[in-house]
């Protein structure tokens, strides 16, 4: 739940900006009045404190004083071919209390892992996956670009129900990251869950897009969920440069970055009615996981790659953390 000083201040802020836009108070107090019965009528209520604890803080593979999940990022992409059985069974393997998983679909529909559109850059083929189906997919080499091809040559694409089992069977909390296609993301998870039901208990629905958020409780309120942000996405790239030589442009996305950044913390995150937060790592201070400590929202951060980082994080923050690697150092991906 929102604390008072956020729903006068959400409100205050709504009313002063239409105030300002229309001239009108009669128009302003309707507009703002709507805008609240909006958010009572269609947001969700955060899952049970003790659920989410389950799923965020299981005992198995916690790490530091503060009992802290070490997630393996896209499997542990560093250690093992990402988004594998491979990459499950070696982030088991170096002590991972869970797994971040990308939910893809093929040309024909079958839910499957895959971080990207295309197959370039982890497979030997080429091509957008909404043109190859499954088993075209079922063929290809995953292991073919990785540091480590050799040991895990001819790693195959699993689909979603095969990494799902595995994690299962090796006792790992599942963060699945939906990429999009909200409505076919929901209805394959909604079978998964109804198939597994431990995943109530073990698994959390991440995304970066609301609307998947806000579509998974739609389609099943028990599931625990999160919202996955990075300030000033639009406008800029990973590393912090500019994502476009245009100074217009550039101006008008930061706006839109500034918009949107105040709608997850003040808006989005209510409506959806999410457990955590996954916030990129450069952002996270004491401050502001005491900020979400106190809506009720644990904070996870990616991606954790150091390990001086991994202490701060453990012992520190005591923050939930996404790596690439259970075993060493390396730089991040974005």
């Amino acid at each position: 739940m929102l604390q008072l000083g956020d729903e006068v201040v959400l409100y205050s802020v709504v009313f002063v900006v239409v105030l300002l836009g229309t001239r009108s108070p009669l128009w302003t107090t309707a507009l703002t009045a709507s805008l609240y019965l909006f958010m009572v009528m269609f947001r969700f209520p955060q899952v049970p404190t003790s659920r989410a604890k389950q799923v965020l803080h299981p005992e198995k593979g916690a790490a530091g004083s503060g009992k802290v999940s070490v997630v393996a990022h896209r499997g542990g992409g560093h250690d093992a071919p990402e988004n594998t059985l491979a990459a499950i069974r070696e982030a088991s393997k170096n002590g991972a209390t869970g797994v971040e998983l990308d939910l893809e679909f093929s040309a024909d529909g079958v839910p499957i892992l895959m971080h990207d559109e295309t197959v370039d850059r982890t497979t030997n083929a080429s091509g957008p996956l909404s043109q190859i189906r499954m088993s075209e997919l079922a063929k290809l080499d995953a292991a073919a670009k990785h540091r480590l091809r050799d040991k895990f040559a001819g790693e195959k694409i699993p689909t979603l129900a095969e990494a799902v089992e595995e994690c299962i069977k090796l006792q790992l909390t599942i963060y699945f990251d939906v990429k999009g296609h909200p409505h076919e993301a929901a209805a394959a998870l909604k079978e998964l869950y109804k198939r597994h039901p431990v995943l109530y208990n073990s698994s959390i629905v991440c995304s970066f897009e609301p609307k998947v958020i806000y579509r998974m409780r739609q389609s099943d309120p028990d599931v625990v969920t999160a919202l996955t942000h990075r300030p000033w996405s639009l406008s800029r790239l990973g590393d912090g440069e500019p994502r476009f030589s245009s100074l217009w442009k550039h101006n008008w996305l930061t706006l839109m970055d500034f918009m949107l950044d105040w709608a997850h913390h003040h808006v989005l995150w209510k409506l959806c009615g999410i457990s955590a937060f996954l916030i990129q790592k450069n952002f996270v201070s004491p401050d502001y996981v005491q900020y979400w400590t106190q809506r009720g929202v644990d904070v996870v951060a990616w991606t954790v790659n150091t390990n001086v980082e991994k202490e701060y994080y453990q012992e520190l923050l005591h923050v939930n953390y996404i790596t690439d690697s259970l075993v060493e150092d390396c730089e991040p991906h974005y």
